[in-house]
């Protein structure tokens, strides 16, 4: 197998001349033989693209729903969640700089599709989630994981920055993507700027696409000093959320930590709060704070008649009083995906409002 044990043929690609052209990404790296893609995880091994990370996982974990954040999606349940290397972005403040920017490993440890998925049913998971890097670049892996999680009654979710090429979340929706956070870090120039040379219209684009093909979204905005804190920045994502996906889309917004290459000050409580407050006068119905323990944003509340629906600590579901995703109270449905109480293990059962 040429190029190393994580190395298999790419699914999306063309040729063009004596060049290829990968087709994962909005990036769409052209590539001359031997030459590697932005992310380093793409590269043109005798005139056909390949991936160099099937199966190279670099984390796992079984986590609450809730971490990735999915507030609307089976609340209390767990994913088996697993991340590879490498990123289609370059942002100087990434959480996971560790892995983000790591290379691809040629050797070490390979994962299976099947081992995955057998590992999430021995640990009592109903689900499985590809996150940690950009889950994006781990697409050849991602749809037999899908595919074959689906096919023992296991939910399959992706934590992304959004900039897949439709033809890639279209491959990835067929082979069992039910849910997706989304990261939308800011107006454009800036994202442009910082994130070298990303085009963020292509995120909202992902974002449609998802909503108009039944896939439940969520969106989440790392508030970043000095990048996307402003409240001109803030109106004009929220903007766009209740434009676009609706208001019953939800919005995460979340303090940032110093990390990597980017030093600001952590993100004040102060500026969620007023994040969350601009998310309300432009009429979302739910925001949630992340990275704040104990802060009360962290409930779903019915926007009809306030009544707590599902009450949180942390990552920690306390109690769900949703009945078959409605509220108990007024009948109001709450956007979202909803297992029902006693769910089986590896359940099947859903109930999708809004």
């Amino acid at each position: 197998m040429a190029g190393g044990r994580f190395t298999r043929p790419a699914l999306l690609q063309k040729r063009e001349g004596r060049r290829v052209v990968c087709l994962t990404c909005e990036r769409r790296c052209s590539l001359v033989e031997g030459g590697t893609g932005w992310c380093r995880t793409r590269r043109n091994i005798g005139g056909v693209l390949h991936t160099l990370i099937y199966g190279a996982v670099s984390s796992v974990s079984a986590n609450p729903i809730e971490k990735k954040p999915l507030y609307h999606f089976h609340p209390g349940t767990a994913a088996l969640t697993a991340g590879s290397w490498g990123c289609n972005f370059g942002c100087p403040w990434c959480q996971n700089w560790e892995i983000s920017k790591a290379p691809p490993p040629a050797w070490g440890p390979f994962t299976s599709p099947a081992a995955f998925v057998e590992e999430a049913c021995r640990l009592g998971c109903q689900g499985t989630s590809i996150s940690f890097n950009e889950p994006t670049l781990s697409l050849e892996w991602s749809l037999e994981v899908f595919r074959l999680a689906r096919a023992r009654g296991l939910y399959n979710t992706f934590v992304t920055n959004g900039y897949m090429t439709p033809e890639a979340l279209r491959l990835l929706v067929e082979a069992g993507l039910d849910g997706m956070n989304v990261d939308v870090k800011g107006e454009p120039e800036a994202v442009r700027r910082r994130c070298k040379g990303i085009d963020v219209e292509r995120v909202w684009k992902t974002c449609r696409l998802a909503r108009e093909i039944g896939v439940h979204l969520e969106v989440t905005t790392l508030g970043v000093p000095g990048i996307n804190d402003q409240e001109r920045s803030l109106q004009a994502i929220v903007a766009r959320i209740v434009r676009e996906l609706g208001s019953d889309a939800p919005w995460h917004v979340s303090a940032y930590f110093p990390a990597y290459r980017f030093f600001a000050r952590p993100t004040p409580l102060a500026t969620l709060e007023r994040a969350r407050e601009i998310g309300r006068r432009a009429g979302l119905r739910y925001i949630y704070l992340g990275n704040v323990p104990g802060h009360p944003s962290a409930h779903t509340l019915c926007p009809n008649c306030g009544m707590l629906l599902i009450e949180r600590w942390g990552l920690a579901v306390i109690q769900n009083r949703l009945r078959d995703g409605c509220c108990p109270e007024c009948g109001s449905g709450i956007a979202g995906v909803w297992g029902r109480a006693g769910m089986p293990r590896h359940g099947t059962s859903r109930r999708r409002v809004g």
